[in-house]
Parts: C-alpha cells; structure tokens; sequence
C-alpha cells in the first residue's frame, strides 16, 4: 500500500493552465497512456482529491469517472455529489484523514488525483509515498504548480521511467524516508 500523487505535468511544472484549463492536455488524447494508466488504477483502493479538481471533474465528466471507489475531497465548502459516487467532504489537515483513506484503501493503494496544493500537503506531512508525473511536452508559462511546496523537500529516489508515444515520459519518484 502506498500513497501515490500520479499525475501529468507540462515541461515547466504546471498540472493546469490558467483558470484550471486542461486543453494543453487533453490535445495529446488518451490511446498512449491508456494501457498505462489502467495497471496503475487497477491498483487504486481509495482517492484524495482537491475541491478545485473535483469541481473540474464535475464540470467536463458526464457521469462520475470514480463510481466503484471511495473518494475524499478536502474542501471548506458544501459541493454537490454526482449520482453513483460515494464521495466524502473532509477538511483540515491532510494527516487527520489518512487512517480513513488507508482503511478504504486496504491492500490497494491511496491516490493522490489533485491537485498540486494538496499534494504538497501530503509531501509535507510525510505521507507522499511515490511521485508519478507524466511529463508532457509542451511548456505552459503559467499555471497551477505540479508540487508547491513551501520549502525545499528531500531529494526523492528515481524508481523508473517510462516512455510513451508523441513524447511524453513518466517520472516515478519515491519519497526519500
């Protein structure tokens, strides 16, 4: 069991252009990754996910894209639950909940969806197992940050690399312990 923030990035460390917008990448569509990113769910027992992204799933998915797992999103706010999610409203620190996430998780493993700031929460409280970014191969200029954290972390161990068709390349990271 681990606790795995898998994510793409741009080559200049943005999740999202401005005002959440993920067009840089879903240019690049979904067939390469595909294989890829179902071995890597396939391992997924429970999600932590940020109001802002669960807000954008909301917005751009038809049905909830996570029906059969449990998932917390870490907001202050009241949000609307799509039909077939089960889905928790949690606040506070990242660490307060984790127990819970891991529970749900069992053998499988915690996925850290988004965004960057919650992320980096789970990197400051020492939770963040593995680093997973798919670097693609554009350059945004601007936008939501890929890991803000407020200091400097320690250095994480390359695990691997994997590399995909039309450029991109994964950069699997562990947590330096």
């Amino acid at each position: 069991m681990s606790t795995t923030y898998f994510v793409a990035s741009s080559l200049d460390g943005f999740v999202a252009a401005p005002g959440d917008d993920l067009d840089w990448l879903l240019q690049f569509g979904f067939a390469p990754f595909q294989q890829h990113y179902d071995a890597f769910f396939a391992g997924v027992g429970a999600i932590a996910m940020g109001s802002t992204t669960y807000e954008w799933l909301l917005a751009h998915e038809d049905t909830w894209p996570y029906p059969d797992l449990p998932t917390w999103v870490f907001t202050s706010r009241a949000l609307p639950v799509p039909d077939g999610a089960a889905v928790h409203f949690v606040s506070g620190a990242v660490s307060d909940h984790q127990a819970a996430l891991e529970r749900a998780a069992g053998e499988r493993d915690v996925w850290v969806v988004g965004g960057g700031l919650l992320a980096a929460q789970y990197q400051h409280a020492g939770l963040l197992d593995d680093l997973r970014v798919t670097v693609m191969p554009i350059a945004l200029g601007a936008g939501a940050p890929l890991l803000p954290v407020a200091a400097p972390t320690p250095v994480f161990d390359l695990v691997g690399t994997t590399t995909f068709d039309g450029g991109a390349v994964e950069l699997h990271y562990r947590a330096a312990r």
